[in-house]
């Protein structure tokens, strides 16, 4: 047992957050905050698991099997927060709901018995919450918008949570965050790795830097969220008291255009602009790997599979929508969280980042 779970309850005792998901850009972001922050033990839930340090202890589960997160969650009675930002894919809508509900029911039915110092449950969602993923809907969205036709497992999630925290002393709360930027290696949804993939090939290539999307897509507007804004926004909502039981719509506070910032991304990757052309991400970079293997060698990057490296799929579907993305974040800003962040500058730091890392040439 270790000395997390050891640890018996005080007056002065620590908060034992446990982040699911921990791996994702989200996660890891959110793991990255919470050690900066005096009085927080955090224990990390993914399939990978990872490497413990001081205060942060990574446990690999499987939470699609019951026998497996009963074994592994059982001994973790002195948890306080559940930070929850699992994702399990799949290839149709429909099926999204079983095994994400699934994962959630896990986590909460087991800490819930286990842990009887349980404050808090923060559930990661986002925009889907509004049908953003349908079509065009509403702009700015806000939290009090109406519901749309299922299926769609964050509003099931939510639900679950609200039902299941009826006469309990946890809450709870749902962060609805934009895309998020971020650095994650295998992640399902990570836009920028996607851009600073497709970007270092272009250039490897010798071709200009094309927008792939929709041709009014190019022109729509749209909003994004930093991992670490959205981190310091989801502890922020955890632990402030008039918090509890709500939503909260989180964005970087600007807006923008790819038509205006798409030639600012190339500028950074010493690329020109072509005219936007519209092709399937997943499809053209398909057969890149030899061409990335060869680069990684010649530039000295990191060893990271390239199937690891970039989601081309999500990159497709961020760059279909060519209509406004957008939400309304100023609930938080009443609520008392007035942080912000130039969506520019965030981009330009995660792709100086992945350069650090030499995830990139």
């Amino acid at each position: 047992m270790n000395q997390i779970q050891k640890a018996k309850p005080t007056q002065t005792e620590k908060k034992v957050a446990l982040v699911v998901g921990a791996n994702g850009v989200i996660g890891r972001n959110l793991i990255e905050h919470l050690l900066t922050l005096p009085g927080w033990d955090i224990i990390g839930l993914s399939r990978r698991g990872g490497k413990s340090i001081d205060r942060l202890e990574y446990i690999s589960v499987d939470l699609l099997n019951t026998e497996d997160s009963t074994d592994k969650l059982k001994s973790l009675t002195h948890v306080t927060h559940i930070f929850y930002a699992a994702y399990q894919d799949q290839p149709r809508w429909a099926e999204l709901v079983a095994p994400n509900l699934t994962m959630l029911r896990h986590v909460v039915n087991i800490i819930e018995e286990k842990s009887p110092n349980l404050k808090h449950i923060s559930l990661m969602q986002g925009y889907k919450v509004y049908g953003a993923h349908l079509g065009p809907f509403k702009t700015p969205a806000r939290e009090t918008d109406a519901g749309h036709m299922p299926p769609e497992f964050n509003v099931d999630q939510q639900h679950f949570l609200e039902k299941t925290q009826q006469g309990k002393l946890w809450t709870w709360s749902a962060i609805r965050p934009s895309v998020v930027g971020g650095f994650a290696l295998g992640n399902p949804m990570n836009l920028a790795m996607v851009i600073a993939i497709y970007a270092s090939i272009s250039k490897e290539l010798n071709l200009p830097l094309r927008f792939p999307g929709k041709p009014q897509a190019y022109h729509s507007l749209l909003e994004m969220t930093d991992a670490g804004l959205l981190a310091r926004a989801t502890v922020w909502a955890a632990t402030e008291p008039q918090c509890a039981n709500q939503a909260f719509n989180i964005n970087n506070g600007d807006l923008f255009r790819w038509s205006e910032m798409w030639p600012k991304i190339a500028k950074f990757f010493d690329l020109e602009v072509a005219p936007p052309l519209q092709m399937s991400l997943n499809t053209v970079m398909a057969d890149k790997e030899l061409l990335w293997n060869s680069m990684r060698e010649k530039y000295q990057l990191a060893d990271h599979p390239y199937q690891a490296l970039s989601s081309w799929g999500f990159g497709d579907f961020v760059f279909s929508w060519d209509y406004d993305m957008f939400a309304d974040g100023t609930k938080a800003r009443r609520f008392g969280f007035h942080e912000h962040i130039d969506t520019e500058a965030m981009f330009m730091t995660i792709f100086e980042n992945f350069r650090k890392q030499r995830v990139i040439p």
